[in-house]
């Protein structure tokens, strides 16, 4: 249950970033802030660790000959799990790219940008 779960949350993600407005970022600057925003995450100035990380594990995954279904053996199931799992990742760096080029844009010198509907306020 929780894997089709993620699968449909990857597939939302590509769909969205493929049928997102013109006023999105580009592809050239999605990919020019990669290296921006892995420093940033290694200098604990981003929060995206747990992003990051998890998007470096499903890629060694693809790209390791260790796989869940082996090609040589199960070859339909062999590519179809790669292929689940490369769309899995190609959605995350878009919606990630996107999540830091906005917390780029809007923050301050030293301060996190707060989360979107974050209002701020005094408790009484």
């Amino acid at each position: 249950m929780a894997s089709s779960m993620r699968r449909a949350a990857a597939f939302s993600a590509i769909w969205r970033a493929l049928t997102a407005s013109k006023a999105g970022p580009a592809l050239s600057q999605r990919l020019a802030a990669l290296p921006r925003m892995f420093w940033f995450t290694v200098t604990g100035r981003y929060d995206g660790f747990g992003r990051l990380f998890a998007i470096s594990l499903a890629t060694l995954y693809v790209a390791s000959p260790i796989d869940l279904f082996p090609e040589a053996v199960f070859l339909l199931p062999g590519l179809l799990d790669d292929v689940v799992v490369a769309t899995w990742i190609a959605g995350a760096v878009l919606s990630e790219t996107e999540r830091f080029l906005l917390w780029e844009q809007g923050r301050a010198p030293g301060r996190r940008m707060k989360p979107e509907g974050v209002i701020d306020g005094e408790v009484a």
